[in-house]
């Protein structure tokens, strides 16, 4: 096994509360309020080539989210994107994930903190494919109802379950989990969304209760361009089984295909085939093969 690079120990600058500051100096205190209540939010964007794919939509993502946990955002979404080019080419530009994030600082402790100051930061690495081989199992919690948790902001509370999840599922030999929604319906991995390929047209659950994710709807215009149809619903689970492709996509995920899910086993089709490809030439700018 390679020997793991711990996050707070690399080369390279992190842009924190208005400048940029050597990677290993970029700290927070212990009785920070977003580590102890989860009072953050975040974004995880790829730059590919040096530029940020889709950066207009995850800088107003963030801002949004912070307003959903009911906080501002003290940079305007201009400074915010500027900040974050600024990051990419401090650290070599090229290919990069990219991880903005705000959290309400160590001001005040307690559930309340309405006083508290509101932190950003923004880091890039080099960070390669998320997933390889992929199989899913189901995982051991659901995705809340959107009356018991704030559902659609990338909000880091939210992820506890993931990874629980996640956890679960590799401890099982798989590579991630497959998680419904309150209902029972189908809703995404832990940290994808999912999509299932049944006689030529797509199928994709409803975004109610999680995110509509930046790259589902991209690959989602890829789709109808190609004329694919497709289609948003409610997804029983029993219709995995009637999938001959499934897919998941994500900033980190980007265009993945799932080989198993528990034991039902599925090909590399010829419409997630095409996916790839013509994501492949949206990010490295060059023109969908006809």
């Amino acid at each position: 096994m390679a020997q793991l690079i711990p996050y707070d120990d690399r080369d390279g600058y992190i842009w924190m509360d208005g400048e940029l500051v050597p990677w290993r100096e970029a700290k927070v205190h212990v009785l920070t309020h977003g580590l102890h209540y989860a009072s953050c939010v975040f974004e995880g964007e790829r730059a590919y080539g040096g530029h940020v794919l889709k950066l207009r939509e995850h800088t107003q993502r963030l801002i949004d989210s912070g307003r959903i946990l009911g906080f501002e955002n003290p940079y305007t979404l201009e400074q915010l994107e500027a900040a974050t080019n600024e990051v990419v080419a401090k650290n070599g530009g090229g290919d990069l994930y990219v991880r903005p994030l705000a959290w309400r600082g160590p001001e005040q402790m307690g559930v309340s903190a309405q006083q508290s100051r509101i932190h950003v930061a923004i880091a890039a690495w080099q960070w390669g494919a998320y997933y390889s081989d992929l199989r899913l199992t189901r995982a051991i919690y659901d995705r809340p109802a959107p009356s018991t948790a704030p559902v659609h902001a990338k909000a880091a509370g939210l992820y506890m379950i993931c990874t629980l999840s996640k956890h679960a599922a590799e401890a099982k030999g798989f590579g991630d989990a497959l998680m419904l929604d309150y209902r029972g319906y189908l809703a995404e991995t832990t940290g994808a969304n999912l999509f299932l390929v049944i006689d030529g047209e797509i199928h994709t659950p409803t975004p109610d209760c999680f995110l509509n994710g930046i790259t589902r709807r991209t690959v989602m215009d890829l789709a109808r361009k190609r004329g694919v149809p497709i289609t948003e619903r409610h997804i029983k689970p029993d219709e995995l089984r009637e999938a001959q492709e499934v897919l998941v996509t994500g900033t980190a995920a980007e265009v993945t295909p799932v080989r198993a899910i528990d034991d039902t086993n599925y090909q590399l089709g010829p419409i997630t085939g095409q996916l790839m490809d013509d994501f492949r030439a949206l990010t490295r700018g060059r023109e969908m093969a006809a």
